[in-house]
């Protein structure tokens, strides 16, 4: 068991400070979802059972039933991080193993875009859906996040792959596997914790975006939770309790992934890559 620093007590007092504003906020949010009144941190009144109305009630105000919310969420989410782990694992294969030309200016050209705003792009973004008739559908919003997403995952995933020994890929090439048996039997199980790394960066990235459907998604049919989020700011009169409700709705299915999944999550790097 590590032994404890000398100085322990005064790093336990920073990250008190650290966290202190975080925990004051996440407390306020839970106080004020459940009870009528909230004077700073500490509950008033009585407990607010219709700051929970909307889990029960349909269309209201405009807005599209938090369940169709939450599906658009759960889609786009899974979509996502699915489609930038295959084609980042494809992509970072074929770097990380084939010599082809301009290689090297190709790499950096990832790495530029990675860099790049994307908020510089959302003018041109919004003409390609039109064009492709994929603005306003979450399949557009879905592959521009996607695409978006892409420089990282690929670099991410390259670094594991770089890790791996060519042993196992060439006894299976020897034996006469294909370049796709290859990566699909041999060389993807190895770098099992790169794609959870991978799949749960772009989850998380992906549920707790806003820009891209709050630009290109105008039906309510296709609302993801944080468009239902940000359809309270434009009412005159905003109800706090009903908006913290639906705040913590909205980061409960986040809370549920780290509470179950932590050992896993925490465990990404443990076992390494075997060269």
């Amino acid at each position: 068991m590590p032994l404890l620093p000398r100085n322990w007590p005064l790093w336990l007092v920073v990250l008190f400070l650290i966290t202190l504003p975080i925990g004051a906020g996440i407390l306020w949010l839970v106080l004020t979802a459940l009870y009528n009144q909230v004077h700073g941190l500490v509950p008033m009144g009585k407990l607010a059972p219709q700051n929970w109305r909307f889990l029960f009630e349909g269309s209201v105000g405009g807005r599209p039933s938090i369940w169709v919310a939450l599906k658009n969420s759960a889609v786009f989410a899974a979509a996502v991080a699915t489609l930038e782990v295959l084609i980042a694992s494809m992509a970072a294969y074929a770097i990380s193993r084939m010599k082809f030309p301009l290689r090297t200016p190709y790499l950096g050209m990832i790495l530029t875009l990675h860099a790049f705003p994307a908020v510089s792009l959302l003018i041109a973004i919004y003409y390609i859906l039109r064009l492709l008739g994929l603005f306003d559908t979450l399949i557009g919003v879905i592959l521009v996040k996607a695409s978006l997403d892409l420089p990282l995952g690929i670099w991410l995933m390259k670094g594991f792959f770089d890790q791996l020994s060519w042993d196992m890929e060439m006894a299976a090439l020897v034996d006469g596997a294909s370049r796709w048996t290859v990566f699909w039997r041999v060389a993807l199980p190895l770098v099992r914790p790169g794609i959870l790394a991978l799949g749960t960066f772009a989850l998380l990235s992906a549920w707790g975006e806003f820009i891209l459907p709050f630009t290109f998604i105008v039906s309510a049919k296709s609302w993801t939770l944080a468009l239902y989020m940000q359809s309270f700011m434009k009412e005159a009169f905003v109800d706090y309790g009903l908006m913290a409700a639906v705040g913590l709705f909205y980061a409960l299915p986040v809370f549920l992934l780290f509470l179950f999944g932590q050992r896993y999550l925490l465990n990404i790097y443990s076992g390494g890559v075997k060269g």
